[in-house]
């Protein structure tokens, strides 16, 4: 047998035996680790849209000057996304984990000790970086792992922990606003608690296996026969028979997403990812800001702005019920669908109950679709180029949310807020259309029945 075949038929019996075993307790680990990355990372997307509002007083910044502060981290976030993708590809999940963490850690602590909003724009954009690889490898590494049965419900597991961080980011915002403890101004812990928070995470994911798909596709077997039997020691029960799959995943590179037959993905996935940052990160990073427009002051903004972010944890374990028993494209897009219906209310909305209770429907709404687009762009590609697929085409969801402001901003003065939110529903409605006419199904399926086209 050539080593060609010798690799493909390994290949298929490790993806066999992974797809045959129960949640296991290092499953659970590595999903909990992920989560708790995940926490910090989303902690951090949503922080400049909370402390932009305070920044006024400590730095004098103008309107103008709030954009690009706004901006940088999804700048930087856009470069991570499309490079350290490739760099999971070539060296591995769990070294490229470690790497972006360290990134995000480091620049986050200093950017806490920022003395103008310059140097604070910096160290945003470089801890973007760290924060633009850190989704799509964790969708790559969660869907190389987990069994195809539970991926979609593990994976919004994990990221209902890192939706925790949405609301904490809102209401620290909302409890630190005006005080200084130990003479630092609220803002500056913000900054504080989220580099420390994302140390410890690097210390507990120092411990997480490398994908054995990967390592297997890399012609490292021994290694990924050694991992599997670890999750397999930790079934502790009597296991099915594999069913192993015939069906090959080729000889694949980054070139191989711009021909057939994943060039249609491709498309399908970067026009996605392009429309649904004006729905997702559009409603998170500027509602504080709708909310002043809207005659609210700024500590009323924070408030409504911490109670809507309620909706993103509930709304992320809504799903978890919901993701296996649903195809994970139409799931996706009933929840543009909310989206939409909801941003127009919330745009029109005067009243503070209203404009809390559609503000929450609108983030519960929008987390049935980011955990099920998560999950979704994890399973389409071969494991070769699955982390380089997720983190092109997320990359431009973070070039796209970084010019929200320019674009979301300039609507809001020129129509209000219900012109603003009527941009973002049209968005939706394209999205629609791009999903549900070139997305594949993929739900339940093996990872490698899925490449197989």
């Amino acid at each position: 047998m050539s080593e060609v075949a010798a690799r493909e038929t390994q290949r298929a019996q490790i993806a066999a035996r992974l797809n045959r075993l129960p949640i296991t307790g290092l499953h659970r680990y590595l999903v909990a680790v992920v989560g708790l990355a995940t926490f910090f990372d989303l902690y951090d997307l949503f922080l400049a849209s909370t402390v932009s509002t305070v920044l006024h007083k400590d730095f004098g910044a103008s309107s103008a000057a709030l954009k690009p502060l706004l901006a940088s981290a999804f700048v930087g976030a856009f470069i991570g996304a499309i490079t350290l993708g490739r760099l999971a590809d070539r060296l591995g999940r769990r070294n490229a984990f470690l790497f972006t963490l360290s990134v995000y850690s480091v620049f986050t602590l200093i950017g806490a000790f920022s003395t103008n909003i310059w140097m604070l724009v910096i160290c945003r954009f470089i801890a973007g970086i760290g924060i633009g690889g850190e989704l799509p490898l964790a969708d790559a590494y969660l869907a190389d792992l987990l069994p195809a049965r539970w991926r979609g419900a593990a994976t919004a597991w994990a990221y209902t922990v890192g939706f925790c961080g949405v609301p904490v980011a809102g209401f620290l915002a909302r409890g630190l606003a005006g005080v200084s403890p130990l003479g630092l101004a609220g803002w500056r812990w913000m900054f504080i608690i989220g580099g420390v928070g994302a140390v410890i995470v690097w210390a507990l994911r120092s411990g997480l296996p490398e994908s054995p798909r990967w390592l297997v596709a890399v012609g490292r077997g021994d290694e990924a026969e050694r991992v599997v039997r670890r999750f397999e020691e930790r079934a502790g029960e009597s296991l099915p028979e594999p069913v192993v799959s015939a069906v090959p995943e080729g000889r694949v590179s980054a070139r191989s997403l711009l021909r057939p037959p994943w060039l249609s993905r491709t498309v399908m996935l970067y026009v996605f990812q392009i429309l649904q940052a004006f729905g997702y990160y559009g409603f998170g990073t500027l509602v504080p800001i709708v909310l002043v427009s809207k005659g609210f002051s700024v500590t009323g903004s924070l408030t409504y702005f911490a109670l809507t972010t309620l909706g993103y944890p509930i709304g992320s374990a809504l799903s978890i019920p919901i993701i296996e028993r649903m195809q994970r494209k139409w799931l996706i897009v009933a929840g543009a669908i909310g989206m939409a219906l909801f941003g127009l209310l919330f745009g029109f909305a005067s009243s503070p109950a209203a404009i809390v209770a559609f503000g929450f429907c609108y983030t519960a709404i929008s987390n049935l679709f980011s955990n099920a687009f998560h999950t979704y762009q994890g399973e389409l590609f071969p494991t070769l180029v699955r982390a380089t697929a997720a983190g092109s085409a997320y990359s431009l969801s973070r070039l796209a949310t970084a010019a929200m402001p320019y674009l979301l901003l300039t609507a809001l003065a020129a129509w209000g807020a219900g012109g603003m939110f009527a941009v973002v529903a049209g968005a939706m409605v394209l999205l629609v259309i791009d999903v549900a006419v070139l997305g594949p199904n993929t739900t339940r399926r093996a990872l490698e029945e899925i490449s197989g086209g």
